[in-house]
């Protein structure tokens, strides 16, 4: 029984030293991703100088083509053309399917009605309704939204869904056993275990909506960074043309690092419960 106080000591300093080593890790995983990025960029530049300016480019040609750009203010007028139906379509797609796909979870008979039309949708080639999308909304903003939101709704409806499902079957009948309405189980135990997978769905829906909206601008109205593209491919300004597409890769990944961060500030009890080195 003596040794007992020095064996739990030992466990709790050995759970602080832990603690303190995954603290640091997130600094150390950035310089490694930073000396990635540095080794692709310094291959890329160097076997890039080899390839003819018409059929690849190179970081340091690309580079002064974005000072170009910029500096005409080509790429700033673009880039808001673009991201204003990107963040309108997004943020209804969300508004949209969150609800949906908590529906179709939760309830037998709403999956029965509309999970067929999720399934539909989701598989369906976008790009073969672009004629009937343009005749009904015509060019501009209202089409751009309108392709950006069908195009990310289905992800964020079936990983939603997909989630309430995983929710235990146990925390919905301790709820009913404290009396709890339909209403008190969604909002208090349905919602927070389903966030990991709504934000999940979020995520995807990211890099769907920038697809989205670059088909839009291909294909209906050609403005926005798709016409940068579209123009610079046209002319073979191979460098010109890659501006735009580091821009949209960029975009991606800010704001699926924000679909993140958000997740941590709604359920930063999710953070405990990953078990990864």
């Amino acid at each position: 029984m003596n040794d007992f106080p020095e064996a739990l000591a030992s466990r709790v300093e050995t759970a602080s030293a832990h603690k303190r080593r995954t603290k640091s890790k997130p600094f150390k995983l950035g310089y490694v991703t930073v000396l990635s990025v540095i080794i692709v960029l310094l291959c890329w530049e160097f076997f890039g100088r080899q390839i003819s300016p018409i059929f690849s480019s190179y970081p340091s040609a690309i580079a002064t083509a974005f000072w170009e750009l910029l500096r005409s203010g080509v790429l700033v007028k673009a880039f808001f053309q673009s991201i204003q139906p990107l963040a309108a379509g997004f943020f209804l797609a969300a508004v949209v399917g969150i609800p949906v796909g908590l529906l179709i979870g939760r309830y037998r008979v709403v999956e029965a009605a509309i999970n067929i039309y999720v399934l539909a949708g989701y598989a369906t080639p976008l790009v073969a309704l672009m004629p009937l999308f343009t005749l009904w909304f015509g060019l501009g903003f209202t089409v751009k939204m309108a392709i950006i939101f069908t195009l990310t709704v289905f992800p964020i409806i079936i990983n939603t869904s997909d989630g309430v499902k995983q929710v235990p079957k146990a925390l919905i009948e301790v709820g009913i056993a404290f009396v709890a309405n339909q209403s008190g189980i969604m909002w208090k135990i349905i919602i927070p275990a389903t966030i990991p997978y709504i934000m999940t769905g979020l995520r995807l829906g990211v890099g769907k909506a920038i697809i989205a909206m670059i088909i839009a601008e291909f294909f209906s109205a050609i403005s926005g960074l798709g016409g940068v593209i579209i123009n610079a491919g046209n002319s073979f300004q191979t460098a010109t043309m890659f501006v735009p597409v580091i821009v949209l890769m960029i975009l991606g990944v800010g704001l699926t690092k924000l679909v993140g961060m958000l997740e941590k500030k709604i359920a930063p009890w999710q953070n405990g419960n990953v078990g990864r080195e």
